[in-house]
């Protein structure tokens, strides 16, 4: 594929709004997790969640969507200069010359399930909960498409925990194509019921705050977050910030909710975005893993990337910082990656006290500095479905 320059990037995620807040966490080594205190009967779990989103109502003109994942899409998309490079993009291109591809899993149920808890006696919702639009799992991009003004086609793609990486191979397909010359991508997901209780039920959900990698490992701790990066054709001389170098996706279909026993859907996902870049894997200086902290994903997971790449790879799951943010998985951990070219900051894996290991051959537990040219990010969803992106420092291998 031809480089794609990464003109702006963001994420809010538990640690606080904008990459600043991001980076301190990570340099810092600190959590944004904390006790659940999420519902009116909380769940005994930590999680990752995003403060002052009750208070943060959308303008008036965009009332319609009000909800609180739309919130945290509003709130994110204000931080590090992304709305202006976008308002840039359009008048360079045209309204109609860029894409929006936004990922989510869950959209705006949590407005759906409070119109259901106060369902009237006559069994319609809530009269200020009877906005259709806020119902569908297109809420998000539709109203992301009013709130940027963007004309081009506007995509939502839901493929569970690998959405927003998803959306950057989708982007790079439609200006490949020319149909666009720049795409916003992006993925919000918010903390609801039904993502906690439902993945609670599946035995998936651990009690203290997760521990990825580590021996005592016994399930993920949930988050919300939002992110978005803008990602443009452009020529080498023109970009001197990072590149989307190559995706790879694939979908073992092995199973509902486990991954292949063998990685295969890892690492030919990860073989794909490495062949699609024209980099050898003995290159890559830096992995953020998908690293659920569920007994058999970072198992699996470690066992692939220790098979395709070299000991001198430094890997690290974030998901100790952030929680897993499920639909914005992807793009938050993709802006980790992104800041680890900017910066040189490889951030350590919270919480892996005893590593185990079968998974602890390129696992970073502690911070480490030095020069990144190359960082990859795996998301890896239910149903065996799985996106790995390759960004670089500059526009060539």
């Amino acid at each position: 594929m031809s480089p794609l320059a990464v003109i702006a990037a963001t994420a809010t995620t538990a640690c606080g709004p904008g990459l600043a807040a991001l980076r301190q966490a990570l340099q810092d080594q600190r959590t944004g997790l904390r006790q659940n205190d999420f519902g009116d009967q909380p769940l005994v779990t930590h999680i990752g969640r995003v403060d002052g989103l009750e208070e943060a109502a959308l303008p008036a003109d965009w009332s319609q969507w009000d909800c609180r994942n739309n919130r945290l899409a509003w709130l994110a998309l204000q931080q590090d200069t992304v709305l202006q490079a976008v308002q840039q993009a359009i008048e360079r291109f045209g309204a109609a010359r860029v894409a929006l591809v936004i990922g989510t899993s869950t959209s705006s149920i949590g407005a759906s399930e409070e119109a259901y808890r106060r369902l009237q006696a006559d069994g319609q919702f809530p009269s200020d909960l009877q906005r259709p639009i806020v119902h569908t799992p297109h809420s998000l991009g539709d109203f992301l498409r009013h709130a940027t003004a963007i004309r081009g086609p506007a995509v939502t793609v839901a493929t569970a925990c690998s959405s927003s990486a998803k959306v950057f191979a989708q982007a790079a397909r439609m200006i490949e194509a020319g149909l666009v010359d720049a795409a916003l991508v992006g993925g919000v997901d918010t903390l609801c019921g039904s993502v906690l209780f439902g993945f609670n039920s599946l035995g998936l959900v651990s009690q203290q705050p997760c521990r990825p990698f580590d021996r005592q490992r016994d399930g993920l701790s949930l988050g919300e977050a939002g992110g978005f990066a803008l990602l443009q054709r452009t020529e080498p001389d023109e970009h001197a910030g990072p590149w989307l170098l190559g995706y790879g996706e694939s979908s073992d279909a092995h199973h509902m909710s486990s991954p292949h026993p063998e990685g295969l859907g890892a690492r030919l996902s990860m073989q794909a975005a490495l062949d699609r870049a024209g980099l050898p894997a003995e290159l890559l200086d830096y992995l953020n893993l998908h690293g659920t902290a569920t007994p058999k994903n970072d198992e699996i997971e470690a066992a692939a990337v220790a098979a395709l790449f070299p000991a001198r790879l430094r890997a690290s799951s974030t998901k100790g910082f952030t929680g897993h943010t499920l639909g914005a998985a992807g793009i938050v951990e993709s802006i980790i990656a992104l800041s680890a070219l900017e910066t040189g900051l490889m951030p350590a894996t919270l919480n892996c006290i005893q590593p185990d290991p079968t998974c602890s051959q390129q696992l970073l537990l502690a911070n480490q500095s030095g020069s990144v040219r190359y960082a990859m990010n795996n998301s890896f969803g239910f149903g065996g479905n799985n996106c790995s992106l390759l960004f670089g420092a500059g526009a060539t291998p």
